[in-house]
């Protein structure tokens, strides 16, 4: 929508919503794009329960699963009962359970008891499945049908039930026991002759999530198989709903979002930002704050180690700096490329040995690089000012060289395989985050520095 037509719309909003006509401010939402109406609430948000409960139910749950979880708590504790109570039982069951999950118990408690019967049941199932499993995304609304029906059967089970389903772009096919044996696109059925069975249609090939699976499991199937839906069933293979890839999309962003914030060196925010009250901001930096500080703590450590050799050649302090800077640098690097490459499945634990022998060749090509930068950086700062290093500055150029290619392989190859060993042991890669490799690098990297330094100075410096 153009700027104009923007003004002209909300313009034309205005003018219904102060005529005070609520029949006229009715068929003025039902008439525009659920999107638009979802700009009017952020747009207006004093009146966002008035557009909400003003619009047919069918289109006002349309709406409200689009919005911004702050904008519909709001409306639902805005809204009359009977208004929620209406809502909550036209809203899609996983929206539905994504909305509930996202509020205190007592509140779901309450909300729950304004459901009917049968979405109430639909409902404590939902959320009675692990948090981030399958079964908090899988909907039961879909289309099934037996091997033994009839194409003409098929159809008209898709004109009866097809109304309340998700999606009717595959159908699913049970048996007397209610498992699942196959899944056929609706092609196949519009293509087929009205007479024939499903059982000859039939290929016993398909593809299904179970109803514990890890949501970020469903993400990668999902991604793999190119599809829109995919049936979830029990441990005893019965059908129990689908998932559908608007959901899948949104666990994807969900999840893309947690990494960034980890990779970043903080908890995952359970709420935006700006909403977020500064205490509870505070409880989830603060965790990851104390436990990186601890950690270069052992960077003044290492440092004193090394108290001797850095009181007899002080001008290795110099470039104290410039190592651990280095080897954070590339640890974040290679940690960053691995995480992102493991999120979207283009490697697996399995493939360790391919990546530390790929980082072995990287990490030398970049030290190399930095390591003749440092070194040429000393040569060129001893022709302008002789006095600067002593006597020794070539060994000292050389020193900074040589540890500056051993750091900064160590940081690639350390950045690489952390992520991989934490997968390992079940935990979440993005934990090794950028600022959590760059600790331990930062401490390594002095111990590597001033071996190299003890090494090759010993005798003229040391």
């Amino acid at each position: 929508m153009s700027e104009f037509d923007q003004n002209n719309f909300n313009e034309q909003f205005e003018e219904t919503i102060s005529s005070g006509d609520n029949q006229n401010l009715r068929e003025f939402l039902d008439d525009q794009n659920i999107s638009d109406v979802a700009d009017l609430i952020y747009n207006y948000p004093e009146h966002e329960t008035l557009i909400v409960s003003s619009m047919s139910i069918h289109r006002a749950a349309s709406v409200f699963k689009i919005l911004e979880l702050s904008n519909q708590k709001e409306i639902i504790r805005e809204l009359p009962p009977h208004k929620t109570a209406a809502l909550l039982n036209e809203l899609p069951p996983d929206d539905r359970t994504d909305f509930l999950e996202e509020l205190p118990s007592n509140v779901v408690r309450e909300l729950i008891k304004l459901l009917n019967a049968e979405e109430r049941k639909v409902a404590l199932s939902l959320l009675g499945y692990p948090e981030n499993s399958v079964g908090r995304l899988m909907t039961p609304d879909y289309v099934y049908v037996y091997e033994h029906n009839t194409v003409a059967e098929v159809l008209e089970t898709i004109r009866t039930k097809g109304k309340d389903s998700e999606t009717i772009d595959v159908i699913y096919v049970i048996n007397k026991n209610g498992e699942l044996i196959d899944d056929i696109r609706i092609r196949e059925f519009l293509l087929a002759p009205p007479d024939k069975k499903v059982s000859e249609i039939m290929d016993s090939r398909y593809i299904a999530l179970n109803v514990y699976d890890d949501q970020e499991k469903a993400s990668e199937t999902f991604k793999m198989n190119h599809r829109v839906a995919l049936p979830v069933v029990s441990n005893s293979n019965k059908l129990l709903g689908i998932v559908t890839i608007d959901d899948i999309l949104w666990v994807a962003e969900e999840e893309f979002s947690e990494d960034i914030q980890k990779i970043g060196g903080t908890s995952a925010l359970d709420e935006p930002y700006l909403e977020m009250p500064i205490f509870r901001l505070f409880k989830k930096r603060i965790v990851w704050l104390v436990v990186l500080f601890l950690g270069e703590m052992l960077t003044a450590t290492a440092m004193a180690y090394f108290e001797d050799e850095i009181a007899k050649a002080v001008v290795l302090a110099l470039f104290v700096p410039l190592i651990i800077s280095s080897g954070g640098n590339t640890g974040s690097q290679a940690s960053t490329l691995i995480i992102q490459a493991m999120a979207v499945g283009e490697i697996t634990i399995a493939d360790w040995w391919r990546v530390i022998r790929r980082e072995i060749a990287s990490g030398l090509l970049l030290g190399i690089v930095l390591g003749l930068i440092g070194f040429l950086r000393i040569v060129v700062w001893h022709s302008v000012s002789p006095s600067l290093y002593g006597q020794h500055w070539m060994s000292i150029a050389i020193t900074v060289g040589i540890a500056l290619i051993g750091v900064v392989l160590w940081g690639t190859i350390s950045g690489s395989m952390l992520p991989i060993i934490l997968k390992k042991f079940g935990a979440d890669p993005a934990v090794s985050s950028a600022p959590f490799v760059a600790t331990l690098v930062d401490v390594t990297g002095l111990v590597i520095y001033f071996s190299v330094a003890f090494l090759i100075l010993s005798g003229k410096l040391l």
